[in-house]
């Protein structure tokens, strides 16, 4: 963006996935913009990965806006250039092959990130914080619990953790002993 030209004030640069454009980057250049603004994008997916919302945002900026749009990598995707009917054709056409693509890699990801979740579940990989282990102190306050000698907000100060983290592990230990 710095060798296009554009100031470092102007840079909007998203954390969130391309998934959708409700993000906060995308939301605040939205309100910022005004005609004949220049938005100026590397690549068409960094604008968004789902096709048909590509389209309907080119759309809002290009006609509702009246901002133009400048795609670094593909010069076709110019709205500053071939304001006649063949270029913006070409434009509409490129625009949509891309915003197709766009929306292919996107899922293609996805199924790429569940093949490699299936397969390290396969392997064996557990996913997720480990588990702490119980208080030493669980197995007498659970049984006071359960007998109703105290409440089940004291038996969770009393392990140190949260009432519903104290239930689950009940629930757990509960299980793992009749068993």
């Amino acid at each position: 963006m710095l060798e296009a030209g554009v100031p470092t004030r102007n840079i909007y640069i998203e954390k969130q996935s391309g998934k959708d454009f409700d993000r906060p980057q995308y939301i605040k250049l939205m309100h910022k913009i005004k005609k004949d603004d220049l938005i100026i994008v590397k690549s068409i997916d960094r604008l968004g990965r789902n096709y048909a919302e590509i389209l309907e945002q080119w759309r809002i900026l290009t006609k509702e806006k009246g901002v133009e749009i400048v795609v670094l990598d593909m010069p076709l995707l110019d709205t500053r250039r071939g304001k006649d009917l063949m270029g913006t054709f070409l434009s509409d056409i490129v625009l949509q092959v891309l915003s197709f693509v766009a929306e292919n890699e996107r899922t293609n990801i996805k199924q790429r990130q569940a093949e490699g979740i299936a397969a390290a579940k396969a392997r064996g990989v557990q996913f997720g914080r480990p588990p702490k282990p119980l208080p030493d102190n669980f197995h007498e306050v659970y049984q006071r619990w359960k007998t109703g000698e105290i409440t089940c907000s004291s038996a969770a100060k009393e392990c140190g953790m949260p009432v519903a983290t104290f239930r689950y592990k009940a629930n757990i230990y509960k299980i793992n002993r009749q068993s």
